[in-house]
């Protein structure tokens, strides 16, 4: 099976794009348990049972089905705040239960959390609590450039303490060799490789910089 949950260091590193291109180089499935930022967007009961299934626009969900065809599963909760889920999901009067959220039943499947490992889905549970329940390997996408090293050896570090399994680490960014081969010394990790920043961003440019980049027996 090639299961994998995606998480990084931060926001803004290009995660969402490393999962839609991974689906797309290993033929898997996607989930994101928990969408927030969709102020203004987030659908009415009536509106959104008319679309089935479908993905909303302006998720994550949307984004890897337009990146990369994969077939894509319904988010646990989509929250309208553009916040960490659990100060969003408290803004917006929800809930949230993360102990009943189970990843689908498949053979390929890239699981995309939010934001960093250590970001909180509530007040007591950490993405990366979420992570060592599952036991799914983890993949780390990391920038490449100025203080990406201690960012990414923290979530190293954090994730192993919880006893999550570690796949290894992917870099977003331009090119900036020792900068991985640092992270990949001391943060004692597989690096898997590196894709580049796209001037064009869509499903063929994304399929044939991953192709170039990774190769698919490494997710194997």
């Amino acid at each position: 099976m090639a299961r994998f949950v995606i998480t990084s260091t931060g926001t803004d590193v290009g995660k969402t794009v490393f999962a839609a291109g991974l689906c797309g180089l290993i033929g898997a499935e996607y989930w994101k348990p928990v969408q927030s930022g969709l102020a203004g967007n987030v659908e009415n009961d009536a509106a959104s049972a008319a679309r089935g299934n479908a993905a909303q626009p302006g998720t994550d969900r949307a984004e890897v089905e337009r990146l990369s065809g994969a077939r894509t599963h319904p988010e646990a909760v989509l929250l309208p705040q553009p916040l960490s889920p659990h100060r969003a999901a408290e803004l917006a009067g929800v809930t949230l239960d993360p102990a009943v959220w189970t990843p689908p039943d498949a053979a390929r499947l890239v699981i995309e959390g939010a934001g960093g490992a250590l970001v909180p889905v509530t007040r007591q549970v950490l993405f990366a609590d979420l992570f060592a329940r599952w036991q799914v390997p983890v993949i780390v996408v990391c920038a490449t450039g100025l203080g990406t090293i201690s960012h990414s050896l923290t979530a190293l570090e954090s994730l192993r303490a919880r006893g999550v399994p570690v796949h290894g680490v992917a870099f977003v960014g331009p090119a900036n060799d020792d900068n991985m081969a640092t992270i990949g010394d001391l943060g004692r990790v597989r690096v898997l490789g590196r894709l580049p920043l796209l001037d064009q961003l869509d499903r063929d440019s994304l399929t044939a910089a991953m192709r170039a980049a990774f190769s698919a027996g490494d997710f194997a």
